[in-house]
């Protein structure tokens, strides 16, 4: 990744105070006090202790990545209750228009044999073009060179498109995917979607740099994650168990029965015997009298990883009530689920020859179908135990509401969950439909993440984004780059994560940079969205950003900093003495973006 060189200088102090204001401000002192009087809201959202304004902007901030230019009067026109229910059935809104941006990543089209095909490993590629690896490297800087000599030098895009040029091996895989979800996050009109889509990838987390995951990510995201964010759960877990990607990262596709594996290995080796004594000598013998392989391998046998994750992170949780056995035999139910050759055919297949015969006893149920039927049905046992229900719950309403979630609104959810087969849509519904969820502590309680906050800026600037490249690095720099969280708990969804002092000062130099069009690929136009006339008046540009970024729902306390930091020289961009000739309204968008309430979602 190209450093990006800091922005903030300890000469923007206005920037450390703002800084400051997100950790010491609690998300209710960031929250102007409502009205006595509400307006009575039409439909059958329960809303009494938000305005109209606020609850549309909550809306906004936690079922999509943010309001756009002018999005929250059209809400209003709308009407929220309609535009709720056009979000949790995303089929119903057009989407072309992302999906012919889209249309620049080829490799988000591309099968897993196919990318694997297109994006060999260099050492495979130098050995099948009978080249050194030296000389592979080169040929491939020879084609970056190639690829950046075409590229204008005039187009304002040039340096962020010479960067993505420079990417032609496997990387390219995942850089087109970030830069895809990116795109999504930013210019979707299924935003409810993106966000989900978000939220599974991450329960169901995955490692780009896991073995051969880097060529898997793309079919695992396209073909499991997206056609299930909003469907039944137990499809998800279903498709997820088969998913090459999840079964090469925890390693699932190597979990076999010790016995049926050794007998398989000693089957292999005696016809490789057979075979070398017609064409040569004869392989030889250990003491004992079996065939000794050529290669020297760990034998095979049963890998409990996924076993165990599968119901401490993605089901039951770590209090859901199974024990170290049952993780055994939970593993015995799913062995033989594996694919054929990571490397070469990345494609999933039962494999009956490895899997676990006979009984299996996983949270007091015996599972004897025998083959692939032994793991699918104690999937479904455990995506419909009303532990799975309860933890479901319990980690949408910590993503949606907050990390400390009403129990009784868990219960809710729970209950729906129960009676509607983990139908994930009912329960978003039922959370939607819930007073919690429109509570004034839920109201801004929840920090932004690096990508949803890259995201949200980017749809507050109105900005477009034509090589996401650069955005997506800086999403990296504040703490959270895209399918590489190592852990298969994937990236933390508690605000405690993202708030300390170099994390915000990131942040704080990610606002100035996207607001200041100094990311490369990315354009913002600060001058329609505030008005020609704030360009020599500073607190017409401050008001105007406060309204365009905030809808003004700004605590006093905000507000008064912001405003201290107006007769700042770097923001007249004049001397104290000297007429005012320009307003630095990008520093002034900068600091409004870097505002507590809008750092908070």
């Amino acid at each position: 990744m190209k450093r990006i060189a800091p922005i903030v200088t300890t000469k923007l102090t206005a920037l450390i105070i703002s800084a400051a204001l997100i950790l010491a401000i609690s998300p209710a002192q960031a929250n102007p006090d409502p009205p006595a009087a509400l307006k009575s809201f039409k439909g059958k959202l329960p809303i009494t202790e938000l305005t109209e304004d606020q609850a549309i902007l909550h809306a906004l901030n936690r079922l999509a990545y943010g309001p756009q230019p002018g999005e929250i009067e059209q809400v209003r026109k709308m009407g929220l209750e309609k535009w709720i229910d056009q979000q949790l059935n995303p089929n119903s809104i057009d989407d072309s228009a992302l999906e012919a941006r889209l249309d620049r990543y080829p490799t988000l089209r591309m099968s897993s044999d196919k990318l694997v095909e297109k994006f060999p490993q260099p050492n495979e590629a130098a050995k099948k073009e009978g080249l050194s690896k030296e000389e592979y490297q080169e040929k491939q800087r020879e084609k970056a060179r190639a690829a950046i000599e075409r590229i204008d030098p005039l187009n304002p895009n040039a340096a962020a498109e010479q960067q993505l040029a420079k990417i032609v091996g496997p990387q390219r895989i995942v850089v087109e995917l970030s830069m895809a979800k990116l795109d999504r996050a930013i210019y979707s009109n299924r935003q409810l979607e993106a966000v989900m889509e978000d939220f599974w990838f991450n329960h169901f987390n995955v490692f780009a740099g896991k073995n051969q995951d880097r060529w898997l990510l793309t079919a695992y995201t396209r073909d499991t994650i997206r056609p299930h964010t909003l469907g039944k759960f137990q499809d998800l877990l279903l498709a997820t168990a088969k998913s090459p990607a999840m079964l090469v990262y925890l390693d699932n596709w190597l979990s076999a029965d010790p016995i049926a594996a050794k007998r398989m290995q000693e089957e292999l080796a005696m016809r490789r015997r057979r075979f070398e004594g017609i064409f040569g000598p004869p392989m030889p013998r250990q003491p004992g009298g079996a065939v000794q392989a050529s290669a020297k391998k760990q034998e095979r046998g049963l890998n409990e990883n996924y076993g165990r994750e599968v119901m401490e992170l993605h089901t039951l949780g770590v209090d859901g009530g199974y024990t170290q056995q049952d993780v055994i035999e939970m593993a015995k139910c799913l062995t033989g689920w594996t694919v054929h050759a990571p490397r070469k055919d990345p494609d999933f297949f039962f494999d009956d020859r490895i899997h676990t015969a006979g009984k299996k006893l996983v949270l007091g149920r015996t599972f004897n179908y025998g083959g692939m039927k032994d793991g699918e049905e104690a999937l479904k046992m455990l995506a419909n135990n009303p532990s799975t229900a309860k933890f479901i719950s319990t980690k949408l309403a910590r993503h949606f509401v907050s990390d400390n979630p009403p129990p009784a609104l868990v219960d809710r959810m729970a209950e729906t969950y129960r009676t509607s087969n983990g139908d994930i849509r009912a329960v978003l519904k039922t959370m939607i439909y819930s007073p919690e969820f429109w509570s004034k502590e839920a109201y801004r309680a929840k920090v932004k993440q690096p990508f949803e906050l890259a995201a949200s800026t980017a749809r507050a600037l109105g900005a477009e984004v034509d090589v996401t490249l650069p955005l997506a690095q800086w999403v990296g720099r504040m703490g959270e780059p895209l399918f590489q969280a190592q852990p298969p708990t994937g990236y933390s969804d508690k605000s405690e994560t993202w708030v300390n002092t170099g994390a915000l000062l990131n942040r704080l130099n990610f606002a100035l940079a996207l607001s200041s069009n100094k990311v490369s690929g990315t354009k913002s136009d600060l001058q329609t969205l505030l008005g020609q006339d704030a360009d020599t008046d500073p607190h017409k540009a401050l008001a105007r950003a406060l309204a365009a970024f905030l809808d003004n729902q700004v605590a006093q306390q905000t507000q008064n900093t912001l405003e201290a930091r107006l007769e700042d020289p770097q923001i007249l961009q004049a001397a104290l003495d000297d007429p005012i000739k320009h307003v630095n309204e990008s520093l002034i968008a900068g600091l409004v973006l870097g505002a507590p309430e809008f750092q908070r979602r």
